[in-house]
Parts: structure tokens; C-alpha cells; sequence
């Protein structure tokens, strides 16, 4: 958390704040995140313009440019805990705010993340070529990722579908969260192992994976703790979730009781009557 549509929503709340405009500044207050922020990075972007931002699984892009031509890419990922949102040039920041992008025109785009476990870099060459990009798998959302590659990509692998749906290398940016909620609307046991998903049951998890995540991006994404959009409001997906965080309750398709167990120490729920094996 925050997940692939929390990335989405912030990036389509904050384009029309950055996209073609000039940064004035970058301040950093704390280098200590999950990867040290980089020496020099408030220079190389001073006076830069923001060509484009754009969104690779759960990293934002803010690809820069300098006298018309290509300086390098800004790029930011909000960890367990971070926000990015607008904010006033004026408005003093608080205890976790540990880097600010202002723009010319006034707005600031700040980083909130109390946990300190998101990212700010900089990346000279092509952003896709950089080591954290590289090697993550296709966009759930495209063309690329549909039922054939999931059913393709799982024949050798033994370990839970759950797991493998939430290995970036296979495909990117699907969380914890809408992991549980997918699998519950496929009607597919968390626990399975992948190798044992027929082409067809391949098929019904790409596309409810591509359905959950559309209707959270639409929904703004869900807040559960420290979550809130580029404009500081909450998301409301949460509302929907059909398994996640209801262990002990009744299921809404069948009455039985919805269980919790941890993969890789992340919950899972699940409906034991809905989902097979």
C-alpha cells in the first residue's frame, strides 16, 4: 500500500500540475528513504521543464527536459506509506514531509512517507533502462498482459497463484489488496499452485484482475491508513472489497464465513465455499 491504482490516481491528479511546466526548485529534507536520495538532485532539477509523467507498475516518471532537450527522469515510489499530493507554496511542511517539488507556477508536488520506505532518484539514461524497471513484467491494464501470457508464464511454477500474480516479473504493479479481491471474482483459491490454473481459469483471473484495478483507479484508488489522492482526498474503493479485511464475515455471494491466513506474511482472505482449488 499504496498500490497500482493509488500510483494511477495520484499520476492523473498531478499532470496537469507538472506536464510542460518548469520546476523552480526541489528540496529535500530527509535522504534517509528506503534508497538514499541522491546527492545533487535538487540541482539537476532546478529550472528543468517536466515533458511527460508517467507511470511504470508502481513507480511515477517525471521525465525531464533542459533547453528542449532530454535531462533525465525523476523517479518516485511511495513505499508502504507514502503520499504525493499539491500543496502551497506557503504551506510549512510537517515531521514526514521529506521532499517537495516546486513549480513555477506556485504548487508545490510533496512527499509524505512516515514509514520511509519510498524512493526518490534520478536516472540520467532511459527510465526503463534503470535497474529497478528493467526487469518488471508487462502493464496489467495493456494488451500485454491477458490470460494466454498469465497461463504461459505460471507451467513451471509451483508456488501459490497469489504470489505469483503479486511477482512483478510476471506481471507488475498488482498488490496485496486487489490480489485478494481478483482471486475472489475469479473464484480461484488463494493457496493454489500456479501451474495447476487451466487456460481457462488463466483467462477469468486476467480479467478480473484488469477489472479490479479499473474500478479502484475510478473509485480513487482505496485509503485504509495513509493514503489520500494528489488533492488530498480519500479514495473509496475500500467500499467494495469483497474479501479483503473481512475475515469473519459473511460472504456476499454465498453467507459462509470469509478466512484470513498470511502468505509471505501478507493477509489473505478468502472465501473458502467460493474459491477452489
Amino acid at each position: 500500500m499504496p498500490e497500482l491504482p493509488e500510483v494511477e490516481t495520484t499520476r492523473r491528479g498531478l499532470r496537469a500540475a507538472v506536464e510542460g511546466g518548469r520546476i523552480a526548485e526541489a528540496v529535500v529534507r530527509h535522504r534517509g528513504l528506503r534508497q538514499p536520495v541522491p546527492r545533487g538532485l535538487e540541482q539537476q532539477l532546478a529550472g528543468a521543464t517536466v515533458q511527460s509523467l508517467d507511470r511504470r507498475g508502481k513507480y511515477l516518471l517525471f521525465e525531464c527536459t533542459r533547453n528542449g532537450h532530454r535531462s533525465g527522469t525523476l523517479i518516485v515510489h511511495l513505499g508502504m506509506s507514502g503520499r504525493l499530493w499539491l500543496v502551497d507554496r506557503d504551506t510549512p511542511p510537517q515531521k514526514h514531509d521529506h521532499f517537495d517539488l516546486a513549480m513555477d507556477h506556485g504548487r508545490v508536488i510533496r512527499l509524505r512517507d512516515p514509514r520511509r520506505f519510498g524512493l526518490v532518484l534520478w536516472q540520467r539514461g532511459p527510465a526503463l533502462e534503470h535497474p529497478l524497471l528493467r526487469d518488471i513484467g508487462p502493464e496489467p491494464l495493456t494488451d500485454d498482459f491477458d490470460g494466454a501470457q498469465l497461463h504461459r508464464e505460471t507451467r513451471s511454477r509451483s508456488a501459490a497463484i497469489k504470489l505469483a500474480i503479486m511477482d512483478s516479473h510476471l506481471v507488475c504493479g498488482v498488490g496485496n489488496i486487489y490480489a485478494n479481491e481478483a482471486l475472489f471474482r475469479a473464484g480461484i483459491d488463494p493457496r493454489t499452485p500456479s501451474k495447476r490454473l487451466s487456460k481457462a481459469r488463466c483467462d477469468a483471473l486476467a480479467r478480473e484482475i484488469k477489472a479490479v484495478l479499473g474500478e479502484a483507479i475510478n473509485a480513487g484508488g482505496s485509503s485504509l491508513r495513509d493514503y489520500v489522492g494528489s488533492d488530498g482526498m480519500a479514495g473509496n474503493f475500500q467500499n467494495n472489497f469483497l474479501v479483503y479485511g473481512r475475515a469473519g464475515e459473511a460472504c456476499t455471494r454465498c453467507g459462509s464465513m470469509i478466512r484470513e491466513t498470511k502468505q509471505a506474511q501478507r493477509a489473505t482472505c478468502f472465501c473458502p465455499h467460493c474459491q477452489k482449488r
